[in-house]
């Protein structure tokens, strides 16, 4: 008996919000689930974090400025433009922008985007250095274009290059999946996305999601060795 209790106490401590169906944390117009995260942080550790967003440190205005955002353009704005809002009310001025080189052309239209709004953009494509993959140990059976020079991308240099430029704020533009975690590791301006990697959707990766009942039930196969 005090077995089964202690693995249902387990199995308690396991659920998410992922498992929530109720969503109370947002308008509180019904009931919190006896496993939520909300009901579970101690009053010290809310009023902690709840404090981080008061004041005029940079995490406050950001927080202030997003909400500001949000609260009045939702659904009125594309991203590209929520990006200059939000950049204009935590004062950013210089733009750095850590772009893969497949969306360069894309890159350049939100320069233009940005110039013509008063901001100052500059971009920092992820093959900056050429340094070729083998230079790190990646074989050539794993390059696109096996036989060739082929750089790597270096999102760490992407990162040190705008630190060098004083960027205040920075904008990840189409980078891999794993590059991206490089970048924002190492910038020291706050960091937003405007365009998510996903070459076979067109850079949308949700719609993977939207149609995981019937086009892409792949998503579901466990022995796929990805």
């Amino acid at each position: 008996m005090a077995s089964e209790t202690k693995n249902k106490k387990k199995q308690k401590q396991e659920l998410s919000c992922s498992e929530c169906a109720q969503l109370n944390c947002y308008r509180q117009e019904g009931k919190f689930p006896d496993f939520c995260l909300t009901e579970s942080i101690d009053d010290e550790k809310m009023e902690a974090v709840t404090n981080q967003y008061r004041g005029e440190s940079l995490d406050a205005r950001i927080a202030r400025a997003s909400a500001e955002v949000e609260g009045t353009y939702y659904g009125k704005l594309t991203r590209v433009e929520e990006i200059i809002a939000f950049a204009n009310r935590i004062g950013a001025k210089k733009i750095g922008l850590a772009t893969c080189i497949g969306l360069s052309e894309e890159t350049k239209i939100f320069v233009k985007v940005l110039k013509i709004n008063g901001l100052e953009p500059y971009a920092v494509l992820c093959k900056i250095g050429s340094v070729d993959k083998s230079d790190i140990g990646i074989g050539d059976e794993l390059k696109i274009q096996k036989g060739s020079h082929e750089a790597m991308c270096n999102p760490i240099l992407q990162a040190k290059l705008l630190n060098e430029r004083k960027t205040d704020l920075n904008v990840v533009i189409g980078l891999c999946v794993g590059h991206d975690s490089l970048f924002m590791k190492y910038s020291d301006a706050p960091v937003t996305t405007l365009i998510t990697k996903d070459r076979l959707l067109a850079h949308n990766p949700a719609a993977a999601l939207y149609t995981s009942g019937f086009y892409y039930k792949r998503l579901f196969t466990e022995d796929r060795n990805l």
